[in-house]
């Protein structure tokens, strides 16, 4: 098996006082993700840079109030962000049972007050209110996110979407989608530069709603 790679000096910078809880996540990360499937037998070399601060490197982007994390998996960025900033509330939303486990086993592991885990495909996710900002990382292309994400949110509402190096292409292949979910102010942030090795490219969008229109009298 591969060593596990160490710890980066920003790593501190981004977890802040959190960042025991962020050491622990990442330990049983590696010592358990290959085995339940939650990450490929090459990661553990990068999986500070590659997933972790990949993940955590958003947190700022994040606003006090709820947020749900579609597609969870391994908790990236689900648990990572929820560590980064416990102000915030997460909805973690995640469909495979086992995925399930390993989430809720890291919530109580961890002692996260700030996470609720929901087993439900996003598009069946049957929430009590509508949230506050959206995140998803590595899910699918922005035009079948969409559908997923956007009719999470409250009207105002936010999308933070992880994404690769393509991440603008994708904006320009999904117009259609984006008008249809009424998605507006939308733009690419490249975060991390000078900082992480791997800058991490996020979608942002806002979700407006359509209003209602009240019959003249």
């Amino acid at each position: 098996m591969d060593s596990l790679e160490v710890e980066p000096a920003e790593a501190a910078l981004l977890f802040g006082s959190e960042i025991e809880r962020g050491r622990a996540f990442a330990m049983n990360l590696a010592t358990h993700g290959e085995t339940l499937g939650l990450i490929g037998p090459l990661e553990l070399p990068r999986l500070w840079t590659r997933h972790i601060l990949n993940c955590a490197i958003v947190a700022p982007l994040l606003r006090p109030g709820r947020v749900g994390d579609v597609g969870s998996g391994a908790g990236l960025p689900g648990l990572v962000l929820a560590i980064a900033r416990p102000d915030v509330d997460f909805v973690l939303i995640e469909p495979m049972e086992r995925r399930i486990a390993w989430l809720n086993d890291q919530v109580a592991e961890l002692g996260l007050q700030n996470v609720t885990v929901t087993r439900a495909r996003a598009e069946e996710a049957r929430l009590s209110d509508p949230l506050d900002q959206v995140t998803a990382r590595a899910v699918s292309a922005l035009r079948k996110l969409l559908p997923l994400t956007a009719p999470l949110l409250r009207d105002g509402g936010q999308l933070v979407l992880m994404k690769g190096a393509g991440a603008q292409a994708e904006v320009d292949a999904s117009t259609k989608e984006l008008r249809k979910y009424k998605v507006s102010d939308v733009s690419v942030e490249t975060l991390g530069e000078g900082v992480l090795s791997e800058p991490t490219r996020v979608i942002l969008g806002t979700v407006r709603a359509p209003r209602e229109t009240t019959p003249s009298s």
